[in-house]
């Protein structure tokens, strides 16, 4: 527990950095010591051990909490990425050993989650059925947090994304259609105008989703003004965020409150129940999103995220999307 010695020189090891960034992370030894399976004293040692390696005073211990000396603070960043890389070296290890085996981390957004998940899972039973996918369901800034940090290993999102660090698979495009209660003058129509959005009292999802980023977006490219508080122009119809997710969205605009929009991989799940709503769709070129993986850039199962987002858009080939190549 003292330390190797290399050139001479003693050096921390493994287990000395992970209770330093334990404890750095829940500045609480008997949490640190319960998140990274070690007893209280082990743990306790442990930093006194690298402290004393080091020597410096990482922590400023009192009877009844703890706090990072300012030496602590600039030491637990790196601690925390001389993990992170020994991890990466074991995740390189383990699939250069066998591909498509051990964990993996899978981020999706909300708005894909739902409608997209059953064909990932199917994929990875039948393809992949050594593979231990654990799926984490979060908005986007989440997701990113996650896997620039090594917390997930790949996400499932709208983009483009623009993180230089992230590298981007695409897997499809798929046009929004606009849904209406029963009796809206646009219901059911075709070759709708983008520009009919600019008075309609559109409903949208809470900040933090995509999804309604996009929205404003499509808005705006119509001509809608919008401003702080979601409101366009003097004159223009408001935009009213009502909902945090698609199924209460549907539910309002079925009970007369407005109408939304909806990506068409989730009209037949939130739609299909409900003879209050109609689906009209828009003129050519429809509006759109594009959804991808997104992986960090040298991941060390890169080859594997290339070959499963390959596997996954023969997948959805029946699904109302425009599957994409590898290029595109």
């Amino acid at each position: 527990m003292s330390g190797t010695r290399t050139n001479g020189r003693r050096q921390p090891t493994l287990a000395q950095l992970r209770a330093f960034a334990a404890v750095a992370e829940h500045l609480h030894f008997r949490d640190a010591a319960a998140a990274i399976g070690m007893s209280q004293p082990a743990l306790s040692g442990a930093v006194s051990a690298l402290e004393e390696v080091l020597g410096l005073t990482l922590l400023e211990r009192t009877t009844r909490k703890v706090l990072l000396s300012p030496a602590g603070e600039r030491l637990a960043v790196r601690a925390k990425a001389v993990l992170a890389e020994v991890g990466a070296l074991m995740e390189e290890a383990e699939a250069v050993r066998a591909p498509f085996t051990g964990v993996l981390r899978l981020g999706v957004i909300p708005t894909v989650a739902p409608y997209l998940l059953p064909a990932v899972l199917n994929l990875v039973h039948d393809r992949y059925p050594h593979l231990d996918l654990q799926v984490h369901e979060e908005q986007t800034a989440g997701l990113l947090d996650g896997l620039t940090g090594g917390r997930l290993d790949l996400l499932l999102l709208a983009v483009p994304l623009g993180v230089p660090s992230v590298v981007e698979l695409p897997l499809y495009d798929e046009d929004f259609v606009l849904v209406t209660p029963h009796d809206h003058r646009l219901g059911g129509r075709e070759g709708i105008p983008r520009q009919a959005l600019r008075e309609l009292n559109l409903l949208l999802l809470d900040e933090g989703h995509c999804l309604r980023d996009q929205a404003l977006d499509i808005c705006r490219e119509a001509g809608r003004g919008i401003s702080g508080a979601g409101r366009g122009p003097a004159g223009g119809a408001p935009v009213t965020t009502t909902a945090a997710g698609l199924s209460t969205l549907v539910q309002l605009v079925a009970g007369g409150l407005g109408v939304t929009l909806l990506p068409r991989t989730a009209l037949k799940v939130e739609t299909s129940r409900n003879s209050r709503l109609l689906t009209g769709r828009f003129a050519d070129p429809a509006p759109s999103r594009r959804v991808a993986f997104a992986m960090r850039a040298g991941a060390a199962r890169g080859t594997e995220y290339e070959e499963l987002a390959g596997a996954l858009r023969e997948a959805l080939l029946p699904l109302p999307v425009r599957v994409l190549g590898p290029d595109d």
